[in-house]
């Protein structure tokens, strides 16, 4: 299938043939024809998919089609996204896909000054990407008003629970036309999601592109036994093999995070941290620095890597096991995208053994085991208290339920990792 297949107008086709597509994903071929009727739609699929052009293609072509115009601080479309990073990444989809089309977009997020993005907004603007926060903050002052809202995509809506966006999202939602196109997507379909796209969503068509839990077949997997004081030295030997190109290295926490950059930099491998702790223009260096090359190495938090949408990622290191197994497949599909290969390998040290019982429970195998000169055979046999972790740092380890504090704080720690000023 072709996306002239599709029915989608010339426009678009030019801007996919010169961004070089020229095949539909299956997200995309399932889901563009419901989306060109106006139906709503409950899509589950996960990063990497092309889940965003599966809504951008379509809301682009029924714009064109109905020829109304915006009104200033009034958009007609409206993309709520739980992160800055995956945010920004929508609103330049739109700009790629509609580089041929007549329409103004723009994204708000925290994390920075709002004037440019308030000055967009009185100009008028077709389509809005927005954090929760931010978009609620403009609300608030005046800035924005929803009462034209002919589209509401919910993106990553399983992340923006877990990042306890919930009742930041029904008070937007509240606030939107009764009349109007919704769609959902999600990389899982848990409980509460359900709950949230039966309240929201009107007769939706449900597409599945994958089962959940299932693991990218292009993607290589890997289990290292370690001990934690001995995570550094191995990362270190497996990041200087030649075909370690551009690596995201995951980490549980945040100071976490920028230990493991500054370790890997002191030791000449070029690395840099990105969280919620360090301010927007940090993070953006940060991460085009890693699309650029400049950088072989990014390391990150579960959350600030939802949006981290980088092309030919040759490998997936977990530094850190997360405690949610559903994260593990997040990580690692990172890599293997669009049909090339990629490979993860995952450091479990003891009290990281429980972690890894409950990955390979939901994505029912076994992972294959690595061999190292650091094996630990403490980790491998760790089974009761030794197998969990210490109940001092235990609440460290659970990932944040209100996230809003991660999407916008603006102060970091006291010291924190900016190799940029070195360079």
């Amino acid at each position: 299938m072709q996306f002239e297949n599709l029915n989608v107008i010339d426009p678009l086709q030019r801007a996919l043939i010169k961004e070089g597509y020229t095949t539909p994903t299956p997200i995309q071929a399932q889901a563009i024809p419901h989306l060109l009727k106006g139906e709503d739609l409950m899509g589950i699929a996960q990063t990497g998919t092309g889940k965003t052009a599966a809504f951008v293609l379509p809301v682009l072509q029924r714009m064109v089609e109905e020829k109304k115009v915006s009104v200033p601080g009034a958009p007609r479309v409206l993309v709520l996204a739980p992160t800055r990073e995956l945010a920004a990444q929508i609103d330049q989809s739109f700009a790629t896909y509609g580089q041929f089309l007549r329409f103004k977009h723009t994204a708000v997020y925290g994390g920075v000054k709002q004037g440019p993005q308030v000055r967009a907004l009185s100009r008028g603007v077709d389509t809005l990407v927005a954090t929760p926060g931010r978009l609620l903050d403009l609300m608030d002052q005046g800035y924005i008003k929803l009462k034209d809202v002919e589209y509401f995509i919910l993106d990553e809506a399983d992340r923006m629970l877990d990042m306890g966006f919930a009742n930041d999202v029904r008070k937007i939602v509240s606030t939107l036309p009764k009349k109007r196109h919704s769609l959902f997507f999600a990389a899982t379909m848990s409980q509460e999601v359900g709950k949230l796209a039966g309240k929201f969503l009107t007769n939706p068509v449900r597409i599945e592109v994958a089962p959940q839990a299932t693991m990218v077949e292009s993607v290589e997997q890997r289990i290292l036994f370690v001990d934690q004081n001995n995570k550094d030295a191995l990362l270190q030997g497996l990041l200087k093999q030649n075909n370690f190109k551009r690596v995201l290295v995951f980490t549980r926490t945040k100071r976490r995070a920028d230990k493991v950059a500054s370790m890997l930099y002191k030791n000449r491998i070029r690395a840099d941290s990105i969280h919620g702790d360090k301010s927007q223009n940090q993070r953006t260096q940060a991460l085009n620095s890693f699309k650029s090359g400049r950088v072989q190495v990014l390391v990150a938090t579960d959350i600030a890597a939802r949006g981290i949408d980088v092309e030919d990622i040759s490998h997936v290191i977990n530094y850190d096991l997360p405690n949610e197994a559903e994260s593990y497949v997040h990580r690692i599909g990172r890599t293997g995208r669009a049909g090339a290969n990629g490979t993860a390998y995952s450091f479990c040290a003891a009290d990281e053994r429980n972690f890894l019982r409950e990955i390979e429970k939901l994505i029912k195998m076994r992972i294959e085991l690595m061999d190292h000169r650091y094996h630990s055979e403490q980790a491998k046999n760790a089974v009761g208290a030794a197998a969990k972790p210490a109940s001092k740092g235990s609440r460290s380890r659970r990932a944040p339920r209100n996230a809003r504090q991660e999407n916008v704080r603006r102060s970091g720690p006291r010291k924190p990792y900016q190799p940029s000023r070195r360079r």
